[in-house]
């Protein structure tokens, strides 16, 4: 009897948690979705420059308008996040970048292009970040964090990955068939724009209302200037701020390895293009590895060593031999890889340890983020200046000098973290 009442209390648990998961899944997938049709220039670069009739320079103003949309929503985005359901936050912004989407394949004049990379901006940025952020971290239970933030930054990359290469067979047949590579392009921008339309209605319908909406309407009484002052006071909002902004710049030199084994060791764009693409498969691996190994033993700690790794291996980068074999090249920029991506799964677990009440979460990861995120304003600025003063690949190693050095103060800034809260543990 005792045995048939565990199996009827189990059961509910066993039902919620199938539902967490799945939750959990469509948050994942919208992760996966929204960004690869903002950032299509990764894969189809001279193609769009050819069929939208613009230059390189033009299309770095779009993503450079891009970036400044973003560090001006994270604040509000925030707010929003508190005020409204991630449901319907996250199913507007899918919505929105789809619909955007069309309108970029019917291959718009300039003027237009500088609207859509706007809205995208704000669909991706003002409505989508603190809300998928803070719904992830309502359906994780508080031992569950890492591996929650791991999968969403290892499963999106996932799906990233699969989308991008349905995309890329679907461009090759149709230019195989004959097609120009800008009706081959339309077919890869309706790819993108028709899934995350689709994801959209699957998160209106699906996403639990009682668990993304419960704190809405306390959040909605609130006064932001209280709450910014509670949050301001938190030391630990402040160094995961640190910590973000400085392991977000040991994942930004990943960007530059594709030129930099080009120049400093006359790799091929085609060997250079294979490490870098085997380097993209190390996220899943390091995001949900990351996140389970802190889990299990310390997000703290297991994050502050993957920073001090990753810093570490970027000096080592730095320093290898022209002559050095290139399986160990290869090997050291997959390490790198594997240890940015458990980075990135890992230091939005600890938002948990910051002890931030649950009604400003999403203010809460809206100001973080105006820090984290700094890096994608000035970094492009800073590796200009070094390319400028120090012309061909020294100019890439002091770049990746200065990173390394901002890694190693980003793992100050765990063990710092880890010890306040042990601090305040024991009081």
């Amino acid at each position: 009897m005792k045995h048939a009442d565990t199996m009827v209390a189990a059961s509910p648990l066993h039902a919620r948690n199938r539902l967490r998961f799945f939750q959990f899944g469509l948050l994942l997938l919208a992760a996966g979705a929204i960004y690869p049709l903002l950032y299509l220039r990764q894969n189809f670069e001279t193609t769009i420059l050819q069929s939208f009739h613009i230059s390189s320079s033009d299309l770095g103003v779009f993503y450079s308008m891009l970036g400044v949309v973003y560090a001006v929503s994270y604040l509000p985005s925030g707010w929003l996040a508190d005020r409204f359901p991630p449901r319907l936050l996250i199913s507007f912004s899918l919505s929105v970048v789809g619909g955007l989407g069309l309108w970029f394949a019917t291959f718009p004049a300039y003027q237009a292009l500088e609207i859509i990379f706007v809205g995208w901006g704000l669909a991706a940025g003002l409505t989508f970040w603190a809300a998928l952020l803070k719904g992830v971290k309502m359906l994780a239970a508080a031992n569950e964090q890492g591996r929650f933030f791991g999968i969403l930054d290892g499963g999106r990359g996932l799906v990233e990955a699969v989308l991008a290469s349905i995309a890329l067979a679907i461009f090759a047949f149709h230019v195989q068939q004959g097609d120009e590579a800008k009706l081959a392009l339309r077919q890869v921008i309706y790819l993108y724009s028709f899934t995350c339309l689709a994801i959209a209605v699957l998160i209106l319908l699906f996403l639990d209302k009682g668990v993304a909406e419960r704190d809405s309407g306390a959040a909605r009484q609130s006064n932001v200037l209280a709450d910014l002052r509670l949050l301001l006071g938190i030391p630990q909002v402040w160094l995961l701020a640190v910590i973000i902004f400085c392991g977000y710049q040991l994942f930004w030199a990943t960007y530059s390895f594709s030129a930099y084994l080009q120049q400093g060791y006359g790799m091929s764009a085609v060997a250079a293009g294979f490490i870098t693409v085997t380097k993209l498969w190390m996220r899943p691996i390091g995001g949900i590895g990351g996140g389970f190994l802190g889990d299990r033993f310390s997000k703290e700690g297991v994050l502050g060593l993957c920073m001090l790794f990753a810093s570490l291996s970027l000096c080592g980068l730095i320093f290898f031999p022209g002559s050095g074999g290139m399986y160990f090249l290869l090997a050291l920029v997959l390490l790198i890889g594997v240890l940015t991506y458990a980075i990135r799964g890992l230091y939005w677990s600890l938002l948990d340890a910051c002890r931030v009440p649950l009604s400003v979460t999403g203010l809460a990861i809206g100001l973080i983020s105006v820090i984290g995120y700094l890096p994608d304003i000035f970094l492009p600025m800073i590796n200009t200046a070094f390319a400028a003063h120090y012309p061909g690949i020294d100019g890439t190693r002091f770049y990746f000098a200065y990173i390394a050095c901002c890694g190693l103060l980003g793992t100050i800034a765990v063990f710092y973290f880890k010890q306040l809260n042990k601090q305040r543990e024991s009081v």
